[in-house]
């Protein structure tokens, strides 16, 4: 059988994620054939697979760790939470339906056995499988139907490892609490924990491994430091994003504003990186930057919601006085529609906004459609024909007068428009700003030197780094046992 080891957290944001990307490169490194599994995943930030559909970005990020091709089969289910219809549910890489909370408690037995067939699935010519939970096993109310931590871990008769994250106060209490809420079965799937996001002297924390192994009996198999490497990685989810702050300052000032139903926001991720850009993200509250000279519309999950709190915010008339400064725009999928000058609905696809007028800002319009487009793209920029690499993931077809002059040549047919004047830019294509020599020839265009620095190589770097501090932390008899 397949080797496999479950992580699952106190709590959320324990950096599950992280650790599963770490031990699959460190178990890539040493030659052994792994593959990541999360059962459950809750993200509007997703990708496409290599063998087509949607998975989680985490799980496309952990697979690039263990440097094999992605699959919907490693990210079985996805839930993409919407605006009042709930959250799309995505079951191997396809749009299954939607349901709103107590409605999805229910679905959760049926969608198990998808999840057993996936986990089998990945499992095929693989020496070790590294699964992932979502939230924590001590939400109790949870467990009946549960797929995404014990109702998974016993089902599949996979050991589980109780990740506690030390940084955010509390952690003795949250293993020991975990330990006494569980029932037995369940606490019996639990061979010990990991201590992780420790900063300074791991020899302070002596007495607190002794006071948990007193309580649970459980052993740790280490204390795992603040990983700085991992803030070169992709972020996984909104639960991320609240923690991002703007980049540091720089010759360049981009405005990001920040809106409820925000999707695949890890596009930004290399704009971030750069050392010339400062990245401000703005919240709920907050006013775009009048000094900006850039502004970036990310991908929605709602665009005609998202749309409608942009309006509160009153940030339709900050990106109005940013155009009239002679200041540039860039709309990505949800925020490509939201440019133009209506957003129609007629199938009630997004909720039960039929329709509603765009910024004006490109002369399109868009209409959602029940297909849904879901792709690796092969591109090219229209205006200098330089290759980009990307995905499309998007309901709705736009059309108008600025489609004439496309952002690119996707696959061989025209996506995205410019205004006439240039300075507004919509387009389909996620990821263009991890294409280096796109990326370049952007910050070249406000007076940068656009140095073309090599985004993919320095995520590859930071996974080794990685799972390098793994194996230097990490217990080394538990480690070799479970990458022998």
């Amino acid at each position: 059988m397949t080797k496999a080891i479950m992580l699952q957290g106190t709590g959320s944001d324990v950096g599950k994620t992280v650790l599963v990307a770490g031990l699959c490169r460190l178990a890539a490194n040493r030659g052994i054939s792994v593959r990541p599994f999360k059962p459950q995943n809750m993200s509007n930030n997703a990708a496409v697979a290599d063998d087509g559909g949607e998975i989680g970005r985490a799980q496309w990020l952990q697979s690039l760790a263990a440097r094999v091709p992605s699959s919907v089969h490693m990210n079985p289910v996805l839930l993409k939470p919407q605006s009042d219809v709930g959250s799309q549910i995505v079951v191997q890489g396809k749009v299954w339906g939607q349901a709103k909370g107590r409605d999805y408690q229910r679905l959760k037995p049926q969608l198990l056995d998808y999840v057993i067939e996936s986990f089998s699935q990945v499992s095929k010519g693989a020496d070790l499988i590294i699964v992932e939970g979502a939230g924590s096993p001590a939400e109790i109310n949870l467990r009946p139907g549960d797929i995404a931590n014990m109702g998974f871990a016993t089902r599949a008769g996979v050991p589980v490892v109780l990740v506690g994250d030390i940084d955010r106060g509390g952690v003795i209490a949250s293993l020991v609490g975990t330990h006494a809420i569980l029932d037995a079965d369940d606490r019996a799937m639990i061979s010990g924990y990991l201590i992780n996001k420790f900063r300074g002297d791991v020899s302070l924390f002596d007495d607190g491994i002794s006071a948990v192994e007193r309580y649970t009996g459980w052993p740790c198999f280490g204390v795992v430091p603040w990983l700085k490497a991992a803030s070169r990685l992709p972020a996984e989810d909104s639960v991320a994003l609240e923690r991002l702050t703007r980049g540091q300052a720089g010759a360049l000032k981009i405005a990001v504003p920040v809106l409820p139903r925000i999707a695949n926001f890890d596009d930004l991720d290399p704009l971030l990186a750069e050392p010339d850009v400062e990245l401000v993200f703005v919240r709920s509250g907050e006013r775009l930057p009048g000094d900006a000279q850039l502004v970036i519309l990310p991908g929605s999950k709602s665009t005609i919601s998202d749309l409608t709190d942009l309006r509160l915010q009153g940030w339709d008339s900050d990106l109005a006085a940013h155009i009239r400064r002679g200041g540039r725009v860039i709309g990505i999928c949800g925020g490509y529609q939201m440019l133009g000058r209506a957003v129609r609905d007629p199938l009630g696809i997004e909720g039960h906004v039929r329709e509603i007028d765009g910024l004006g800002l490109l002369d399109v319009e868009t209409v959602m459609d029940a297909e849904k487009t879901v792709r690796n793209s092969s591109a090219v920029s229209a205006e200098d024909g330089d290759a980009l690499s990307g995905y499309q993931i998007h309901l709705g077809v736009t059309e108008g007068a600025d489609c004439d002059r496309p952002f690119a040549m996707v696959d061989g047919l025209p996506d995205g428009a410019t205004s006439g004047d240039g300075r507004v830019t919509g387009t389909y294509l996620h990821g263009l700003f991890a294409s280096d020599v796109y990326r370049s020839r952007l910050l070249r265009s406000f007076g940068l030197t656009g140095e073309g620095r090599n985004y993919r190589a320095g995520v590859e770097q930071a996974l080794d780094e990685v799972a390098a501090d793994l194996e230097r932390h990490l217990d080394r008899r538990w480690l070799d046992e479970l990458l022998a």
